[in-house]
């Protein structure tokens, strides 16, 4: 007799849901860390470089004059914002954004520590040099990377730039009151060396979720073929030359430094976009996306060329005139660059709470861009009451309502530039469209560095037209934005 068998069958397995982080992409995590370590380092850093220069050789610093130092730091600047065109073409066309990003914050690292090691001039120069390259490309692949986490139709996409952006600002808050701190007890060669602890830590952490990073993190998008790689080192040793040269023979020095940014960022800028409107290698819409970027781009810089001013302008004016004397203790001046961080970290959940809820309803891209750009210029504005305080006097809650305002721009404008930069993107210029971005903070950083020159130090009086000039301008410019914001939008072609 045959018994018949009712064949098992394999109960369906449970779907697997996605490893969140706040409701985002788990890997965010991995990029999330490296950044707040990154920005440790950085931050803490510029919350004393500009003191450095300034104070004098008996203080432990260097001697320059504030005008002159002021312009080093937004040259500087915007040298950081300036490499991230290299640090993205690294990427895209050699090497993949994981491994441009990890070898870029090795050279954070090691900047951070000729500053701590090497003597003076030497130390400044070696170490600007090689942070303002590593951050670059550390800058544009941490972004790129969170951006291919999402898809270009996912909701939670400014969200989750939100929380990269609070991982941000929690370095950039703990940063220069650790720095500052042991600046004012031990030195600031001490400063600087906490400095490149702070990058090492963000190596390690980065080192053990590199692995669970996107497999389109470690592809090249746009590979370079042998036959022209001779031609890119010949272009690049030449490039290296003549900077050399034009150094030597005193056409670029630390007086003009800023002017020469500004210049080499307005021609890599043009030299960006017409290469991608003309490109043969993206569609119609894309072409469309980047000319939309154009006005975002100018809004942007502006944004920047006031915003940066607080590691310039408000940096001098903390030191000459506000009062910093807190129940008899003195607080150091390098801590005021913790206030803004300290809103980012208040307001940033918020704001991704805020725009979650939303959804499609919330502001579209431009109107955000433009409100962050009318935003600062007010803060410009609310300077004008303690423009021409008396050495010493100006009250700090003065300073920190003016800070909060700036946060609120700059949640209105920056984390939102970030995601929107990957979502215009081109596919075959993913990670320099970025770079794109970081170009008009590039400008607007040199700029802010500029405009230091027309700050008057001595005589607090002749401010008053500098702030509100200023201010005014960046108002009328986030407002033609304002206006134009339903041309933008049709042309960014369903990306909001």
């Amino acid at each position: 007799m045959t018994t018949s068998v009712t064949p098992r069958v394999p109960s369906p397995e449970p779907e697997r849901t996605e490893k969140t982080f706040f409701g985002q992409p788990r890997p965010l995590v991995t990029i999330f860390g490296v950044e707040m370590w990154e920005r440790f380092s950085f931050y803490g850093m510029q919350g004393i470089l500009l003191l450095y220069m300034v104070y004098s050789v008996t203080q432990g610093g260097l001697g320059i004059s504030a005008t002159v130092a002021a312009g080093i730091v937004g040259a500087y600047g915007g040298g950081v914002y300036l490499s991230t065109i290299l640090g993205a073409w690294l990427a895209d066309r050699l090497f993949g954004s994981e491994r441009v990003l990890f070898f870029s914050a090795v050279l954070v690292m090691f900047g951070h520590l000729a500053l701590a090691l090497l003597p003076a001039y030497t130390g400044l120069t070696v170490g600007l040099i090689a942070i303002a390259l590593g951050a670059g490309g550390v800058k544009a692949n941490s972004t790129s990377i969170v951006g291919q986490l999402y898809t270009p139709e996912d909701p939670r996409r400014d969200a989750g730039f939100s929380l990269y952006y609070l991982g941000i600002n929690l370095g950039a808050f703990v940063g220069p009151l650790a720095t500052g701190f042991l600046q004012t007890t031990q030195g600031f060669h001490w400063g600087f060396g906490l400095a490149a602890f702070g990058m090492a830590a963000g190596l390690i952490q980065y080192s053990f979720g590199r692995r669970g990073l996107p497999k389109s993190a470690s592809q090249v998008p746009n590979p370079l073929p042998a036959s022209k790689r001779g031609v890119v080192v010949f272009v690049a040793f030449a490039g290296i030359l003549l900077i050399v040269a034009l150094v030597a023979i005193g056409l670029i020095t630390s007086d003009n430094l800023a002017l020469v940014i500004i210049v080499v960022v307005l021609g890599a800028a043009i030299a960006y976009f017409a290469t991608m409107i003309s490109s043969k290698r993206i569609t119609s819409i894309e072409r469309r996306r980047v000319v939309a970027f154009i006005p975002l781009f100018i809004a942007s810089a502006a944004f920047w060329s006031l915003y940066q001013q607080q590691f310039t302008v408000v940096t001098l004016f903390a030191k000459d005139q506000l009062n910093l004397s807190l129940f008899g203790w003195q607080m150091p001046v390098s801590w005021v660059q913790s206030i803004n961080p300290i809103f980012i970290i208040a307001l940033s959940g918020a704001f991704a709470a805020i725009w979650t809820k939303w959804g499609t309803k919330q502001p579209s891209t431009p109107v955000k861009f433009a409100l962050g750009t009318i935003v600062v210029g007010l803060g410009f504005l609310l300077f004008l009451p303690i423009a021409a305080a008396a050495p010493h006097s100006a009250p700090l809650l003065a300073l920190v309502g003016i800070l909060f305002v700036f946060t609120i721009a700059e949640l209105l404008l920056s984390p939102v530039g970030l995601s929107v930069s990957t979502k215009l993107a081109p596919a075959v210029y993913r990670t320099q469209m970025v770079a794109l971005l970081f170009l008009a903070s590039s400008l607007g950083t040199a700029m802010s560095g500029q405009l230091v020159t027309f700050y008057n130090v001595e005589n607090p009086l002749e401010n008053l037209g500098y702030f509100s000039i200023l201010g005014i301008i960046s108002i009328a410019i986030g407002g033609a934005l304002l206006l134009m914001s339903r041309w933008v939008l049709k042309l960014m072609g369903g990306v909001r």
